[in-house]
């Protein structure tokens, strides 16, 4: 029995010495840039409620201070290469600052009358930058409206919530889809459109109120009208508030087989809490409205107030990993005072500042092209936030947050493609996009050295 045991033992000690090792996983991070997850429709910004205006000198800023402040927004070289223009459709009957002019004033006497619109050609501005814009290449150009005008409402009022007539939803209808003809006029072609902003929530300043059950009902006037028009314009529903508080939107708009033809993208803020889920769609999703909370201009990009730039790129990441987005669309451009918004425009003057928020939306809105696909990312160092893209060009990207306080270094296995020349980028507390010579590529091995508290964003050719 003792021979049986021993001659087992070595046969078993034998059989494990010639069995084959399994392969080990890769030690450090794997960026498989074969497959695909969501693709990217682009980054954006607004410059609603007259903030447009600023820009073409409503407040003394020169032409020659219009033009870098275009550049940082707009230029794909020299700034952003933001690729979104959200436009806002007004509902005030002045035009005074802070407001958006509509383009119908005057009530038409019920909804079945003719309307007598109006059209400066102009829009609180929205209309040049809309042009910049597109001379800049954007291609999208997302029009959405935060209240319809007063007399087609429950409360009589563009401010305070309220709720849009039963009975004046094709009038409604009508009125985005003549605004659209509008931008036509002018040369710009309004691909998205919508109907609703914040329908979750009651503002002080123009609103209006949805249920999710009554932006259903409305969806189906105009989603049949939209389509007669002829416009090659796609709807969007319905900017909640709150990534949390869309998911009823979004299921109230799949469940309905009408309203969910008519939609072709569905939108959210962030504004209650983190994208913490995915929309339960398999449409589009655009986070398109957030900016950081606070009431006071920052410029910093790692002060832990939460107004910061680091916020920024985190949220960025989270809203493209967790709540899967297809876009990213930053409130405010530029503005004035204590804006929350990437640039600050001098009031009154001919001079801006910079915020770090901007270098970090930058950081991907640059690199990160519109049709650009997300590729999967094994990570297992939770400091390291890690998002990668390949765009159609064939260029890679890498987007790492090292949100330690100690400089790291990581060894990324690339799947799916190799680069002996890439290009890195940090952006923290002293750069800005500013090249770095912190990685190395040996075959599909790519290692770099990640400062601390810091974006780094590498650029595989």
């Amino acid at each position: 029995m003792k021979r049986l045991t021993l001659l087992t033992a070595v046969v078993l000690a034998l059989t494990s010495l010639s069995a084959p090792t399994p392969a080990a996983d890769p030690p450090g991070p794997v960026v498989d840039f074969r497959a695909a997850l969501q693709p990217i429709d682009g980054f954006g910004f607004s410059m609603a409620f007259q903030r447009a205006d600023l820009l073409y000198g409503a407040r003394g800023l020169s032409p020659a201070k219009r033009h870098e402040v275009l550049d940082l927004l707009l230029s794909k070289e020299k700034g952003a290469g933001l690729s979104i223009l959200r436009l806002g459709i007004g509902s005030s009957t002045d035009r005074v600052y802070d407001h958006m002019p509509t383009i119908l004033p005057t009530d038409p006497g019920g909804p079945d009358a003719t309307p007598t619109y109006v059209w400066d050609g102009w829009d609180g501005g929205q209309v040049r930058l809309a042009k910049d814009a597109k001379a800049y290449g954007v291609e999208r150009f997302f029009a959405d409206a935060w209240s319809a005008p007063a007399f087609m409402k429950t409360n009589g009022s563009e401010n305070d919530g309220g709720e849009l007539l039963p009975a004046w939803r094709q009038a409604y209808a009508n009125y985005l889809v003549q605004y659209v003809k509008f931008y036509q006029r002018e040369g710009v072609r309004i691909t998205d459109l919508g109907f609703t902003n914040e329908p979750d929530w009651t503002a002080t300043y123009a609103s209006m109120r949805f249920t999710p059950r009554q932006a259903v009902d409305f969806l189906k006037v105009l989603g049949p009208t939209v389509r007669a028009s002829g416009l090659r314009t796609g709807i969007v529903c319905c900017d909640a508030a709150g990534w949390d508080r869309q998911v009823a939107y979004t299921e109230a708009i799949e469940a309905d087989p009408e309203a969910d033809r008519a939609v072709r993208t569905v939108t959210g803020h962030r504004y209650s809490g983190p994208t913490d889920v995915p929309q339960p769609t398999d449409k589009r999703v655009w986070m398109s409205e957030w900016s950081p909370d606070g009431t006071t201009w920052n410029e910093n990009w790692d002060d832990g107030s939460g107004y910061d730039g680091l916020t920024v790129a985190a949220d960025i990441q989270n809203t493209l990993t967790v709540g899967n987005a297809n876009a990213y669309v930053y409130w405010t451009g530029a503005s004035l005072g204590a804006t929350r918004g990437l640039i600050q425009l001098a009031d009154p003057g001919d001079a801006y500042r910079v915020s770090k928020r901007y270098w970090a939306l930058a950081a991907f809105s640059r690199f990160i092209r519109p049709g650009a696909v997300r590729v999967p990312v094994t990570n297992t160092d939770p400091a390291l936030k890690i998002t990668a893209f390949r765009n159609t060009g064939g260029s890679r990207v890498i987007e790492i947050l090292n949100t330690a306080t100690t400089e790291t270094s990581a060894a990324f296995t690339l799947r799916g493609g190799h680069d002996r020349h890439p290009d890195a980028y940090v952006t923290d507390g002293t750069r800005s996009i500013t090249p770095a010579d912190v990685v190395s590529v040996r075959g599909t091995t790519l290692t770099a050295t990640l400062a601390p508290r810091a974006l780094t964003t590498i650029v595989l050719d």
